[in-house]
């Protein structure tokens, strides 16, 4: 699986880390199919933020209903590791609820984009395309 996503939405990604650091950022990836369009950020309500994450679920009801009416489609969610590298981690894998769900982590400079599958977490591959 491979997924294009704007260079902009990527710069986007780093700047929602920086901005919540030293707590982890998170959201929701919007688009089509395998093409990431947007992101939504949230508030990430967990009690311990950071080093956990829990998007607030306000935002995910109302971009499912956004979805529903015909808006961008909710392909997964991205969050970040403050001090950990851009893969699931432990907490992550316990959490996840294997939907098939683009998980976009940013952490070490880096964002790296997975799939949460029924045999946990796959990395996936993406592009840039150019305008």
């Amino acid at each position: 699986m491979m997924v294009t996503i704007p260079a902009c939405m990527i710069d986007a990604l780093h700047a929602e880390a920086a901005k919540a650091a030293p707590r982890e950022a998170c959201g929701v990836l919007l688009g089509q199919g395998t093409a990431i369009g947007s992101i939504l950020p949230t508030a990430n309500i967990h009690a311990e933020p950071e080093t956990r994450f829990e998007i607030d679920p306000r935002a995910l009801i109302d971009a499912y209903r956004e979805a529903r009416s015909g808006g961008p489609q909710i392909l997964g969610y991205y969050h970040s590791h403050p001090v950990g590298p851009p893969e699931p981690s432990a907490t992550d894998r316990a959490m996840a609820a294997a939907d098939g769900r683009i998980w976009a982590i940013i952490g070490m400079g880096r964002v790296e984009f997975w799939r949460d599958g029924p045999s946990g977490f796959e990395p996936v591959g993406y592009s840039c395309p150019a305008r």
